[in-house]
């Protein structure tokens, strides 16, 4: 017996050991340069074949034989199709793009007319591919950019595009419609934007092109990464069987071609030191005069790095310009200037709405290609600009505070650098923003109270924060508005705990970007999501979308991750993995309230790990800078009060299609909380495969189509678990907790209704159900699977 076992245990080891390998899927490409590989010499260039692998899993495998230059005749003439045709096997798959130099009418190497020649060329490919058993997916030319003075696109494929749609619906064959998508994305971006997308080099930044190119065929690596992703749209949405190996990304539902793409930006190798324009390091002199001379120099000559070397440098503020680095070396240390004098009062914004604030230490408008980098430290000097409230010092640090000059207020509760700092926080009626009846004259009377933003970017494209760490800022930390594709890495800010309006970045209106790596220890909220404020951001009308956030860590800051408030211009298309939010008061936090207005929607958020989080670890408030209808805890009373909707209107805000996943939290007063309008209420939110202990677990007011699938809420409150008021479609599935609860859900108001709860433990509480404020009892079904 013993001997029969051994032996069918050898056979099915020796059956395993000599089986052949999966084969993978292969995919073969075939094309001209667009879609072509290309060489390391070659760079910037890249074609949208040559970043295709990044977007399936490993079973997949690109072969791209396209090549630069060729035709649907010349591929073939030239021998490359005889080298993809004898590996062809059955079940492979070939997608074929001509078209580009089927044109070129005076190459008769090249040229084939696109209703004969073109059209017969791309048929015989078909046939050979499905003679080989393979499959066949027909590709239309990408679009060159061509835009006329109007500003208006200009198509140059003339009837090739068409011949391959005729091509496929006669032969019923997939399309990959990349002309009609590629028009798409140009039209969009628009004349200046779309020179990204393409072979637009600055002379001597790449070592191929010394006196630079104006390319409007080729593809940049974002370029070709935007193409590439368009092609695996096309895939899914043809429901192609390829669809099935594109790869998933980290984020919730989410596939890797569905995330932003971020253009980088790159720069001359030219070196400008601010030794050279007249800057001495030793904390004496003010530098920046240097150092705006030399950023000046730089740019006017077609962009650099801007050297900072180690030392001391004093500075005032400094005015970045376009193609330029301001690169700090390791050991650097720029120290802003305490005198508040050094900081001319300028037009700009103050939390989402037009005002008079002083000019930032670091300050660029309307720029093109900029960067700060370099593991070099910059103190914004915040100590001379910034209130500070007794109430968040020890009792000694109050004394040695007011000791230190200044003046406090009549109630002995705050502490301000100057009588007139005082008077613009008592006065801000009309002190925060343009106020009519008031000039510029009026608002540089009380500079002392205008603290600035310390980098403040406004309307710039293509930039670049990366090793900096930023300490001590006035207000807002890093601020950048209506920018696109920027990228923030291995950032670090720092500001005293206490600081009001310190947060650590504030992305506003920006779109397409990645915050990777950071550090933020901070004041106020530290990774923060605005879009304007009220009517005048609803008016400028730009959202804060294609944002990826990730691998960061906060350790002090009143939330983690943050929407709003000022989110009047809408958010949408985030995507945040991966962070830490340790000890931030509230960990993901998204705020608004009546009057905003805007749209927040599609935020994809997971691996997300907490602690020690004193207030909500998740938190939605509908109510935020309005006195609360409902109290915090919801402990503190039996039942919860009607709200009364108002009429939905332009200034009605909007929180829906949240997705979330993994999100862990260690020590929190209240694990869940969301507290929406009536009017409008948090719509569309999952939650799934999240434990949180907590005092306090999960409190949901006007809220809709809600979902939360194995989450653990180990809340150490013995009154109840789950309180919600007017809840419609709200589903829990496997949802584990502490014994001993008095009540497992309240429910709360008439208009309650679709509460499910799936194999969910019934045991360990008192009362399963408690209906109060009109709540009916057909509200709430327990299922079993």
């Amino acid at each position: 017996m013993f001997n029969k076992i051994l032996l069918g245990l050898v056979t099915i080891l020796f059956i395993t050991a000599f089986r052949p390998a999966e084969r993978a899927v292969r995919v073969f490409m075939i094309g001209d340069s667009t879609m072509a590989n290309k060489n390391t010499y070659d760079a910037p260039e890249t074609g949208w074949g040559q970043v295709f692998q990044e977007l399936f899993t490993q079973s997949v495998e690109i072969q791209n034989h396209a090549k630069n230059g060729r035709s649907t005749k010349s591929f073939r003439d030239l021998g490359h199709w005889a080298v993809v045709e004898k590996q062809l096997q059955p079940e492979d798959y070939v997608i074929i793009q001509f078209g580009h130099n089927d044109q070129k009418e005076n190459d008769p190497a090249r040229y084939a007319p696109a209703q004969t020649d073109y059209r017969a060329n791309l048929k015989r490919y078909v046939s050979e591919v499905q003679a080989k058993g393979a499959f066949p997916i027909l590709c239309t030319p990408v679009n060159r950019r061509k835009f006329n003075e109007e500003g208006n696109f200009i198509d140059q494929h003339a009837d090739y595009p068409n011949v391959v749609r005729q091509i496929a619906t006669e032969l019923s064959l997939p399309l990959i419609d990349m002309h009609k998508k590629s028009l798409n994305v140009l039209e969009e971006l628009g004349v200046e934007d779309s020179k990204d997308l393409f072979m637009h080099v600055m002379p001597d930044v790449y070592a191929k092109f010394p006196e630079g190119l104006t390319d409007n065929t080729h593809f940049t690596p974002y370029g070709a990464r935007v193409m590439a992703k368009l092609a695996a749209e096309e895939l899914m949405e043809l429901k192609n069987p390829l669809r099935h190996y594109l790869k998933k990304s980290v984020y919730p539902t989410k596939y890797e071609y569905e995330l932003p793409t971020i253009n980088e930006v790159a720069f001359k190798k030219d070196t400008f030191d601010i030794r050279k324009y007249g800057a001495v390091s030793g904390g004496k002199i003010l530098c920046h005069t240097a150092i705006n001379q030399a950023i000046s120099i730089a740019s006017s000559t077609g962009g650099g790095v801007v050297l900072v070397p180690k030392g001391f440098w004093l500075s005032g503020p400094i005015d970045l310009k376009s193609n330029v680095n301001l690169h700090l070396q390791d050991g650097a240390f720029i120290q802003f200037s305490d005198n508040r004098e050094d900081y001319p009062v300028v037009l700009t914004t103050w939390e989402g709405q037009p005002a008079y604030r002083c000019h930032a230490p670091l300050w660029g408008v309307n720029l093109v290609n900029i960067a700060i980098t370099g593991k070099g430290i910059m103190d914004g000097a915040g100590q001379v600009w910034k209130q500070v409230k007794k109430s968040k010092l020890t009792e000694a640090q109050w004394k040695a505070l007011v000791k230190s000059g200044g003046v406090v207020d009549e109630a002995g509760t705050a502490w301000y650098p100057s009588e007139i700092s005082k008077f613009g926080n008592e006065n801000k009626e009309w002190t925060n923003n343009i106020t009519a009846g008031k000039s510029k004259e009026d608002y540089e009377a009380i500079r002392d109270f205008l603290r600035p933003n310390m980098v403040s970017l406004t309307n710039c494209r293509n930039v670049l924060l990366e090793d900096v760490t930023f300490l001590n800022s006035p207000a807002w930390t890093l601020h950048p508005l209506l920018c696109k594709h920027i990228t923030i890495r291995n950032v670090n800010v720092k500001n005293p705990w206490y600081g009001q309006n310190n947060d650590a970045i504030d992305i506003e209106s920006c779109t397409n970007g990645i915050l990777d790596g950071c550090t933020f220890d901070t004041g106020d909220d530290a990774i923060t999501i605005k879009s304007g404020r009220d009517k005048p951001g609803r008016e400028r009308g730009v959202a804060t979308r294609n944002f990826i956030v990730k691998n960061t860590t906060v350790f002090h800051g009143h939330g983690g991750f943050v929407i709003g408030s000022e989110m009047s211009g809408g958010v949408n298309n985030l995507f945040v993995n991966n962070c830490n939010f340790l000890g931030t008061d509230i960990g993901l936090r998204f705020k608004t309230t009546r009057g905003r207005g805007g749209v927040v929607k599609d935020i994809y958020i997971s691996d997300i790990n907490m602690n020690n989080i004193p207030a909500e670890a998740i938190r939605f408030n509908m109510y935020y800078a309005y006195q609360d209808p409902v109290p915090l805890d919801g402990d503190a009373t039996k039942g919860q009060p009607s709200m009364e909707a108002e009429p939905f209107n332009e200034g009605t805000p909007v929180f829906k299609d949240f997705v979330m996943e993994r999100i862990y939290c260690r020590g929190a007063q209240t694990a869940i909380m969301m507290r929406g309008i009536p009017e409008s209420r948090i719509e569309n939110i999952s939650i799934k495969d999240a434990t949180i202990y907590s005092k306090n677990g999960i409190t949901l007011t006007e809220a809709k189509n809600i979902s939360l699938t194995n989450v653990n809420i180990f809340s150490t409150t013995k009154d109840k678990l789950i309180q919600v008021n007017n809840v419609e479609n709200l589903r829990i599935e496997h949802l584990d907790y502490l014994p001993g609860k008095k009540v497992l859900v309240e429910v709360n108001g008439n208009r309650s209704k679709g509460i499910e709860f799936l194999d969910t433990n019934e045991t360990g509480v008192d009362v399963k159900s408690e209906f109060l404020s009109g709540a009916a009892k057909t509200s709430v079904k327990w299922k079993k699977k």
